[in-house]
């Protein structure tokens, strides 16, 4: 039975790709992960209790765009952290932000543009929803190096005004994954306008918002609403993941323009699943709290400081100002990735994993992701085992 020729060239998936280059090795040293960006700080602790108090909750069918409490916590946190009012009826919670990047785009991404196929742009290194859902929805996945010379951001501006023209959407990733560069308010801003000259969408993927070195990054809706931007051109998503330790709670949300909610709504309502109950009622909670954020943050940036201190005077490195990756600069990403299993026992992800060849350039061959989501004492072993190995 053939299988469509759409997903034919779509690459396998980062981990499975790591499986099969480092598994058929002995690794060299008591094992460390520091691949995948799975956070490993404790649990807020209501979330147990929550759960006991609504257990009975599974036994009915929960709300499809979310409870109005939950609602009504996801904006409260909005308004907080950025001086945004966003309506219940312009949100939508989700089965964690990878479920929205990807239903967002067959939900309000035009078919055709100007008689044209359309196009997607995605930033390179990405996560690779984003070009499952370019090719899903019939668009061109258009790749656009984000390296050190554009300050690990893509520069969208600098593309033809034809390819411009053929723009659907824009994913945008801040602080982004895996470089750790964050989206000032003047990239959003400039980002916005294009979108306006060329009419195109922005879904911006903000999921590591809350994990900073010096300063909270601005996000898009702030930015949206300071300019008069129209709502109906940006779509953000967040998740409790990173920002409240909850990896498997699998909750986040999406904000946009009542229209484009609507129809998001609507495509859920017959082919997606919403968040149960009991988990509905431990997210209210986690929004509308900010003492384990606080204290998440301030564990990450002990280990901001540790990494700043192995890799000090290392050529090419920057320490990340977002998100909890270090994106490092090595001859080759897979070779360094082997090497350093064989002789460590160091788990680390190579850069090209999360990149993809596109005009003959692969902008992360280079570089390899590390994850800094281990307890302390266990990171800093990896970071010095890593240090040793491949710089010293």
């Amino acid at each position: 039975m053939a299988f469509p020729e759409r997903f034919s060239n779509l690459p396998d998936y980062a981990f499975p790709r790591l499986r099969k280059l480092l598994d058929v090795h002995a690794p060299g040293g008591d094992p460390i992960a520091m691949t995948i960006g799975e956070p490993r700080h404790p649990m807020p602790d209501f979330v147990a209790p929550i759960l006991a108090a609504n257990i009975s909750g599974f036994g009915v069918y929960p709300p499809n765009d979310g409870t109005p409490e939950l609602l009504a916590a996801i904006s409260g946190w909005i308004g907080r952290r950025y001086g945004v009012s966003v309506t219940p009826d312009r949100l939508m919670a989700l089965n964690g932000t990878r479920e929205g990047l990807f239903n967002a785009a067959i939900s309000v991404a035009p078919e055709m543009k100007n008689g044209k196929t359309p196009a997607f742009l995605i930033p390179n290194p990405f996560y690779q929803v984003y070009t499952v859902a370019a090719v899903t929805s019939g668009a061109e996945p258009i790749y656009v190096p984000a390296t050190a010379a554009t300050g690990h951001l893509p520069d969208y501006a600098a593309l033809p005004p034809e390819m411009l023209d053929r723009v659907t959407v824009a994913y945008l990733c801040s602080p982004a994954n895996p470089q750790g560069a964050v989206a000032n308010a003047n990239y959003w801003a400039d980002l916005l306008h294009l979108a306006e000259k060329h009419d195109f969408r922005i879904f911006a993927d903000e999921c590591y918002s809350e994990i900073w070195r010096t300063a909270p990054p601005p996000g898009i809706l702030q930015v949206a609403h300071k300019i008069g931007a129209d709502p109906e051109r940006v779509f953000t998503f967040h998740s409790l993941s990173k920002r409240s330790n909850l990896p498997g709670l699998r909750s986040g949300f999406v904000a946009g323009g009542r229209e484009g909610i609507a129809q998001i709504r609507k495509i859920r309502s017959f082919a997606g699943a919403p968040l149960p109950l009991p988990i509905q009622r431990v997210s209210e909670a986690a929004w509308a709290d900010e003492a384990h954020v606080t204290a998440n943050q301030a564990l990450y940036h002990e280990k901001f400081k540790l990494a700043e201190q192995i890799f000090s005077g290392l050529q090419g490195f920057q320490p990340p100002e977002g998100g909890f990756f270090l994106w490092l600069p090595v001859e080759d990403g897979e070779a360094a990735a082997l090497r350093l299993w064989q002789e460590t026992g160091v788990r680390v992800l190579p850069g090209a994993y999360l990149s993809r060849d596109y005009k003959g350039f692969n902008p992360g061959k280079t570089y390899i992701r590390v994850a800094l989501v281990a307890p302390k004492e266990e990171m800093q072993r990896g970071l010095t085992k890593l240090a040793a190995c491949l710089y010293g």
